[in-house]
């Protein structure tokens, strides 16, 4: 009887454990915090596109950015949430044109780089010049390098080294933070 109440304890606690840490990176809803400042505790480094102040070209409150983007836009820009894979209808597009910031509009992809990386979100070899930067994300325990809007530090999402030539790079965008505009 002693084993059971053994085995049934560490097996409750090892399922409280990997719920919570679902929970923790699961993609939801925006929800109101007084800490959502968009560049949050993910980031473990100072994000490059920054000025030297930490300061964006674009920069608004947590609540004009609610304001400007939707509960699924915020959730991902601001709070650096994931989108469900195959959910974006940016994935399959396969159109001439340009992929702006959902957040700032300022121009981020070329059609030319894109790709079907078979992940599930929108995939580009590379961004435009002076367009994207990068920080440490040090989250669901792993580092990432993390990609944002230059110039508001939208989150977008991660950049890995298993993408086409010429780069060898896939920059895995969630689709919600992008927007197309067609040539």
């Amino acid at each position: 009887m002693e084993g059971m109440k053994k085995r049934y304890f560490l097996r409750t606690g090892a399922a409280i454990v990997g719920a919570a840490a679902l929970f923790r990176f699961w993609p939801s809803q925006a929800t109101d915090s007084a800490d959502s400042t968009g560049l949050n505790e993910q980031m473990a480094s100072e994000p490059k596109g920054a000025d030297a102040d930490g300061e964006f070209e674009v920069t608004k409150t947590v609540a004009e950015w609610r304001k400007v983007l939707t509960p699924e836009e915020f959730a991902v820009l601001r709070e650096h949430h994931t989108e469900r894979p195959h959910s974006s209808p940016l994935n399959k597009l396969s159109a001439v044109g340009t992929y702006v910031c959902a957040g700032c509009r300022q121009p981020l992809y070329s059609s030319e780089a894109k790709f079907d990386s078979g992940t599930g979100w929108p995939s580009f070899y590379a961004a435009l010049d002076n367009a994207v930067g990068t920080s440490v994300d040090k989250s669901f325990l792993m580092t990432r390098t993390e990609v944002h809007c230059d110039r508001c530090g939208g989150h977008l999402g991660h950049i890995f080294d298993d993408g086409p030539a010429p780069t060898g790079k896939r920059h895995c965008i969630n689709g919600v933070a992008l927007k197309f505009v067609a040539a």
